[in-house]
């Protein structure tokens, strides 16, 4: 990578320097001032971030973020360019989303890989797989392509598929020392039926959707999404799933919905339609405020005990409410408004800093709540772009002008298991989209059936 990596995108940092920040204004009639907006929360956003110094290591976020939410960061930062054309951050995507991809080209990286979660892989999947849809400027030929990083971590989750507990599901960490191994929790799955729905429409091959079927159908069969499409986190497999923790979080609705409005536009299939519909009803527990429209994250917001991870969540619901849009325009009059009602409350967040355009979480609030961060400034950032999803095209597919090159069997070489720690993994050390279930169950919903000690 050594050609590529060089790139160290010094026109950005310039761009950083000499940029002019101000509170953030919003007129969502007004593409310009959509796009000013996103402008200045993509600012903030990567200013937090100094992989693209010389000697730092390119993709990673500094601590306290885990590696998976840098993935997430770089998923926001090509919807940027996609909504926006604003390409001034595409060098450091991907540097970052490259650099990222480990020895097997499946971002498992040998510096992540005793952390790993099925989650935190999946959420540098689904970056990849959108810049597959929507032309993403494509790697150097010598470089891993977008779709077939996709493909690998498909390829890698579905030989983690395991049957030997609850009937199937992917457990939420990888190998057997992590804490947490004996987790099946929703967000692994969900990504996993997200990405194979994305794959199928993209390539039509359906090994892929029946892939999303099938992980659809277990996620829903044993319980984690209930008969009223309420998602819960999780369930312990020692106890062969029979038990929930029913606590619910923004990205969970968003990542099925997305899924399973993508499986609707690619089959036709009116059971598809029900379920994206039935997703989006109950994910009403995720907003308040103005005309109850106004996002929040339920489970820790009104507490204000929301850690960096869930910080972040309402960036990735917003993201993929609005990519619901694109391919299942019946939920066009339901879900717009919400966008809209969330954009505005977010814009009066935006106001704090010494630069005055700082980011806070609490959108339901008139002024800057006084927090700052990579996971505010994204879900502001995700919520103002995706008012612009009616002015760009859909995504592609092989057929209809997608250019990134796909490789089938790319990540079916299975896990090399890191060498086992010495030391037992605590919750400082652990890294993933889901930590937050261990931290934070008993405190946050009664009747929450274990914790960590």
């Amino acid at each position: 990578m050594k050609t590529f990596s060089n790139i160290l995108a010094s026109a950005c940092c310039t761009l950083l320097a000499l940029q002019s920040v101000a509170a953030i204004t919003l007129d969502v009639n007004d593409q310009n001032s959509i796009k000013q907006a996103a402008s200045t929360a993509a600012y903030k956003m990567v200013s937090f971030y100094q992989g693209n110094v010389s000697g730092a290591t390119p993709g990673l976020l500094p601590q306290p973020y885990y590696w998976w939410e840098a993935g997430g960061m770089f998923g926001a930062l090509i919807d940027y360019w996609y909504y926006t054309g604003d390409a001034q951050y595409n060098n450091i995507t991907s540097q970052a989303l490259l650099w990222q991809v480990g020895p097997d080209k499946n971002y498992n990286p040998p510096n992540q890989s005793k952390d790993m979660g099925n989650d935190d892989q999946c959420f540098w999947a689904v970056a990849a797989m959108r810049a597959a849809e929507i032309n993403f400027p494509n790697p150097p030929s010598d470089q891993p392509q977008w779709l077939a990083l996709a493909q690998a971590v498909f390829n890698s989750e579905a030989d983690r598929w395991d049957n030997t507990s609850c009937g199937g599901g992917l457990r939420w960490q990888v190998y057997p020392f992590e804490q947490g191994y004996n987790y099946k929790n929703s967000i692994s799955n969900g990504c996993f039926f997200n990405l194979a729905s994305r794959l199928a429409a993209y390539t039509l091959n359906t090994t892929y959707s029946d892939w999303a079927a099938k992980a659809w159908d277990w996620t829903y069969n044993v319980g984690l999404i209930s008969s009223t499409y309420d998602i819960y986190d999780g369930s312990d497999d020692t106890l062969n799933c029979t038990e929930f923790n029913h606590i619910q979080w923004t990205y969970n609705s968003g990542i099925f919905t997305h899924g399973a409005a993508t499986m609707w536009n690619l089959t036709g299939d009116d059971i598809w339609k029900e379920r994206a519909i039935g997703l989006w009803n109950a994910s009403n527990v995720f907003f308040t405020g103005n005309a109850n429209q106004v996002m929040y994250e339920v489970a820790c917001e009104p507490q204000s005990n929301c850690d960096n991870d869930q910080l972040s969540f309402k960036a990735y619901f917003s993201r993929w409410m609005a990519a619901s849009l694109k391919v299942a325009p019946f939920l066009e009059a339901s879900m717009k408004p919400y966008l809209i009602t969330s954009a505005q409350a977010a814009a009066q967040q935006c106001n704090g800093g010494s630069d005055g355009s700082t980011c806070g979480i609490h959108w339901t609030a008139s002024t800057w709540d006084g927090t700052t961060g990579v996971g505010q400034q994204m879900s502001a950032l995700e919520v103002f772009q995706s008012l612009l999803i009616d002015n760009v095209q859909g995504p592609l597919t092989h057929k209809t002008g997608g250019t990134s090159v796909g490789n089938p069997s790319a990540g079916t070489g299975g896990d090399t298991n890191p060498i086992s720690p010495t030391k037992s993994i605590t919750g400082g050390d652990k890294a993933g989209a889901g930590i937050v279930t261990f931290l934070m169950i008993v405190g946050l919903i009664s009747g929450a059936w274990w914790m960590i000690a």
